[in-house]
């Protein structure tokens, strides 16, 4: 059932020229006439709420009304959220700091929340402590604004403080190194297991589990040119391809070398008994998809996502039978009753 509150406020939110732009890149790929696309972008946005890059991602084209029933579009994740998550609880997850605080145990690192109130001297404790640190600003995601620093940064302290202070508030943190099982798929970014849990009307537990890889940046993320894989919730292998939001398909990784199916994450059990443990944190807060490293001495959180992107769970690759992944929403919750 499209909601059409949603189609109308995405209308005006839509960027028309990417619109046209992704058809006919999709021509090129596909064959297909630009403006039978278009008309196919149209029928889908208001079938199943799929903006265009969910038509993209998806390869909805190639898919028939029963098999587009299942993916998470933009829409239906959007109802998801809505109906699972509080947002007077957002604010945990949303700043970092917060999260920090509220999930203590199973940081695992050094960190400092840097804003107009952190003198000089806060600062220099916490860096001589560190030879790198992270700065990720307090709000935000797809790893927008993070930068790595390293201790030539700052051999001037007095001029390294005033650089921070221009940045803008945000969390400093002490690098994660991972597992070297892990650093074997991507050695410049921490590749990260993103794992959904849930808190559904018909079952609690782990929806499901994606790692994202990078691909010669500092961050995993897809937005950022990483890619992702799918893993085996019994098993903690991957048990797909790897795939980016270009729709580049990977068996190996290009840099390293390393087989992506039947790759082995470490600390499989443990990785999953810490996300079903916090997911009873904030019970408010029934949907989170935690990104998750592992270093040698176990799993840590890097974060948890109070709206998870419906992005990785929607690529193509990822479903060579052209069935979605709502299915396995489908066993925790009633999709139907979600307004």
């Amino acid at each position: 059932m499209p909601n059409i509150r949603f189609l109308i406020k995405r209308a005006r939110r839509m960027d028309w020229k990417k619109m046209m732009a992704t058809a006919r890149l999709l021509h090129k790929k596909t064959g297909i006439a630009t403006p039978k696309l278009l008309k196919d972008m149209f029928q889908c946005a208001v079938r199943y709420n799929a903006g265009y890059m969910d038509y993209k991602i998806a390869e909805m084209w190639r898919l028939s009304d029963e098999q587009r029933r299942t993916v998470i579009t933009r829409g239906v994740s959007n109802r998801i959220v809505r109906a699972m998550n509080d947002k007077a609880y957002w604010h945990i997850f949303d700043d970092k700091t917060e999260f920090n605080t509220r999930f203590a145990p199973y940081i695992h690192r050094d960190w400092l929340r840097f804003d107009a109130q952190t003198s000089p001297e806060k600062l220099n404790a916490f860096l001589d402590r560190h030879e790198e640190i992270l700065f990720k600003p307090l709000e935000g995601s797809s790893g927008q604004g993070i930068v790595k620093f390293q201790k030539a940064d700052w051999r001037d302290k007095n001029a390294f403080f005033l650089r921070l202070k221009g940045m803008g508030s945000a969390v400093l943190e002490e690098l994660v190194v991972q597992h070297p099982q892990m650093a074997s798929l991507c050695p410049t970014s921490v590749n990260t297991v993103r794992v959904a849990t849930l808190l559904g009307d018909k079952q609690e537990g782990i929806v499901y589990a994606f790692v994202r890889i990078g691909n010669g940046k500092v961050m995993d993320n897809v937005d950022c040119g990483g890619m992702a894989a799918r893993v085996d919730l019994e098993s903690g292998t991957l048990k797909t391809v790897a795939a980016d939001k270009q729709g580049n398909v990977f068996e190996t990784h290009p840099m390293t070398g390393t087989k992506i199916v039947g790759f082995q994450i470490p600390f499989w059990k443990e990785i999953t008994e810490m996300c079903l443990e916090a997911m009873r944190a904030v019970p408010q807060m029934r949907f989170v998809a935690w990104d998750v490293a592992v270093t040698e001495q176990g799993p840590l959180f890097i974060e948890g996502n109070s709206f998870p992107s419906h992005a990785v769970p929607q690529f193509a690759a990822h479903y060579p039978d052209g069935i979605g992944i709502l299915p396995e929403f489908e066993k925790f919750i009633s999709l139907d009753r979600l307004k």
